[in-house]
C-alpha cells in the first residue's frame, strides 16, 4: 500500500475569487451584529457600498430568500473538529 498525496495549485486569482465572497459575507454579518449591538455609535450612510449590500440583505430576510449554510458547508469540517 502506497501513501499518495495530491497537491492543488491555485493562483493568487483562484484564492481571491473563492474567499472574497465568503470575506464579504462574514463581514456583513459582523457589521450588521455591531450596529444592533451599539446602534448610537455605529451607521452606515447610503452612499456607502455596504450600505447597499445591507440593505439588501435586509430585503431577502423580509421574504425569507437568505440562504444559511452549515459550519461544514462553510469551514469544509464539522463543529467537532474545531481545537
Amino acid at each position: 500500500m502506497t501513501n499518495t498525496s495530491q497537491q492543488h495549485t491555485m493562483t493568487i486569482e483562484d484564492v481571491q475569487r473563492v474567499l472574497e465572497p465568503l470575506l464579504r459575507r462574514i463581514i456583513r454579518e459582523e457589521v450588521m451584529r455591531l450596529s444592533q449591538e451599539f446602534p448610537q455609535t455605529f451607521y452606515l450612510t447610503p452612499d456607502m457600498p455596504l450600505y447597499e449590500d445591507m440593505e439588501d440583505i435586509a430585503q431577502r430576510r423580509a421574504v425569507n430568500d437568505i440562504v444559511l449554510y452549515s459550519h461544514d458547508e462553510v469551514w469544509n469540517e464539522p463543529i467537532s473538529a474545531k481545537v
